[in-house]
């Protein structure tokens, strides 16, 4: 019989050191308590030589779990640097500078409050004041000035939590009514609050550990307000010119319009509405405003017919709601006289030899040069023209172009053509533009959690997209979150680039819809396991969920553009056609 061999066992005392692991085999070793900032600037001095042009780290993922640089290292740790070419990176650049604007600003201008109101496109926030005149050119140049000084002086940037009834009592002191109305509805005893230069306010998310970090960013003046540029994550390194949207900002204004009827500012004024027994009046006031705004395309659209209007062009990111809008356009249009008939962008694929592919060797079914320009151009002249002739089938399963229905339009027939090249000006330049007619559909605000936190509308329609992939194709809040980050490049890549080609836009933003989606989104992000690749992501989306009281779905009316995503829609099954 083998001798059994024992291990000696010795007492040990406590390390005095911790080892930092980093992603390409570096091992870093300090005291226990030392600041996981502190690594992370020897690693990156040693990987960078300390060459400025280096993408910032502003955060890391310690053990699976989104942590601040800030954190004191008490044990051994793996950790990913998250740097600002990331979501979770940008959002904590983004997030810092707003909370260095909101000091700067309060320390020029004693009782003056900022809005963070809404991103624009080219990397900006669109910014409101109360409590003062829309701030004059040389005002915002000593704003921008105040934050430079800031940034300079590598101010710290102190996180606490304290409890509840203390930061009421602190954000009614300070007049932050908005906040206030925000903490009534808040489950947990305590709340996180960032304190800068004294100046303490509560910020959805994590921060820099100080000014220093936030070398980035422009101010400039707009109408109304100004904007506060920031590097976005696909040019980290640079601040890109400014370019006015004046189409999406007609959106804005049609918004904060509709939210002063409504009288819901902001996310507590919706819980209080909800709490007091307003949740049917919102509904049904919202929807209403939808279909007054369809209404009013359609009659423009009427009334361009007249005049040879053929062709609408419909384009817009994925859970937009594209496919609800379109049918109650058509609808509205047959209240006009006339007869839409829908016409599938992915009939017009051209076959799968050559389709082309991306940077990873897929498929590309998004990019432009999947769709057969010449063959879509030649058939929507004829059947403009009134031509009797067949349009063509995708067979996706084989790869191949199959003939499909004979069809030809009336006089009184608008083409109508949902996909994500609508605003494209290369798809139909052919036809002469009188000809035709662009809209872009999206859900372009959303109501923020207060004056200085955002909702971005990205994570609006990816929450909506969660609950409709569970409800009709069976997939998981995984499944749906791995997707994401390649929708999100064919959208940047191919649809908004165009969106400002519109004749109008449409927003389908819902006050009320997070709401309605919180009961519906929570079971299925609540599934994700620590140990999952998006569980970051999941944990972020519960969080912003968590601020909103839940709503009924049955208060949600069966026509409405929601219904897409939560089910229940009349007009699933309904399919505008000859006739």
């Amino acid at each position: 019989m083998a001798e059994t061999k024992v291990t000696e066992i010795l007492r040990a005392e406590p390390r005095q050191s911790a080892q930092v692991y980093f992603p390409d085999g570096a091992i870093l070793e300090g005291p226990v308590g030392t600041p996981l900032e502190e690594f992370v600037k020897v690693h990156d001095g040693a990987r960078t030589g300390g060459l400025p042009e280096r993408i910032p780290v502003v955060a890391a993922i310690v053990d699976g779990t989104l942590r601040e640089l800030t954190m004191p290292v008490k044990r051994d740790v793996t950790i990913i640097p998250v740097t600002t070419d990331t979501g979770d990176g940008s959002r904590i650049y983004r997030r810092s500078l707003a909370f260095l604007l909101t000091v700067a600003t309060a320390e020029l201008f004693p009782g003056t409050q900022v809005l963070i109101d809404f991103a624009l496109p080219s990397g900006a926030f669109f910014c409101k004041v109360r409590g003062h005149e829309p701030f004059a050119a040389d005002e915002l140049a000593q704003i921008e000035a105040r934050m430079r000084a800031i940034v300079g002086a590598a101010e710290p940037i102190e996180r606490r939590e304290i409890e509840l009834e203390a930061a009421v009592k602190l954000f009614r002191a300070s007049g932050d009514d908005d906040k206030v109305r925000l903490l009534q509805f808040r489950t947990k005893p305590y709340l996180t609050i960032y304190t800068l230069r004294g100046q303490s306010d509560y910020f959805y998310g994590y921060m820099v550990p100080n000014t220093g970090y936030l070398t980035l960013f422009d101010i400039l003046p707009e109408e109304d307000g100004f904007v506060l540029q920031y590097p976005r994550r696909e040019s980290p390194n640079i601040i890109r010119p400014y370019s006015r949207s004046p189409q999406l900002t007609r959106v804005f204004r049609q918004a904060e319009e509709w939210l002063t009827l409504l009288g819901i500012e902001d996310i507590g004024h919706l819980n209080m509405g909800i709490r007091d027994g307003r949740a049917r009046e919102l509904v049904l006031v919202n929807e209403a405003l939808h279909e007054q705004h369809i209404a009013h395309i359609a009659t423009q659209i009427a009334e361009r017919h007249a005049q040879g209007l053929r062709l609408v062009l419909i384009a817009g990111p994925s859970s937009s709601g594209k496919t609800t809008f379109s049918k109650r356009l058509a609808i509205q249009l047959m209240a006009h006289g006339l007869k839409p008939y829908t016409l599938e962008m992915d009939r017009y694929f051209v076959e799968r030899d050559k389709t082309p592919r991306d940077e990873n060797g897929e498929y590309d079914f998004e990019a432009l040069e999947a769709v057969d320009i010449p063959l879509f151009n030649d058939q929507v002249m004829r059947l403009a023209g009134g031509e009797l002739l067949r349009i063509p089938h995708y067979n996706f399963v084989t790869g191949l172009r199959e003939m499909g229905e004979e069809v030809r339009l009336s006089a009184e027939h608008i083409l109508i053509v949902e996909g994500i090249h609508g605003l494209n000006p290369g798809l139909v330049s052919a036809l002469p533009a009188q000809q035709t007619y662009r809209i872009y559909v999206s859900a372009l605000t959303q109501l923020n959690i207060d004056r200085h936190n955002r909702v971005p509308t990205t994570d609006v329609r990816l929450i909506r997209r969660i609950v409709r992939d569970a409800t009709y194709r069976g997939y998981s809040a995984q499944d749906t979150l791995t997707r994401w980050e390649s929708v999100r490049r064919g959208e940047k890549r191919n649809i908004f680039p165009y969106q400002e080609n519109a004749d109008i836009m449409f927003n389908s933003a819902l006050l009320y819809e997070l709401a309605v989606l919180r009961p519906l989104a929570e079971p299925l992000l609540l599934q994700l396991e620590p140990r999952d690749r998006h569980y970051i992501e999941a944990r972020r989306l519960l969080s912003i969920l968590s601020w909103l009281k839940p709503m009924d779905t049955e208060l949600v009316p069966d026509n409405s553009l929601l219904r897409e995503f939560i089910g229940g829609s009349i007009l699933r099954d309904y399919t505008p056609g000859l006739y």
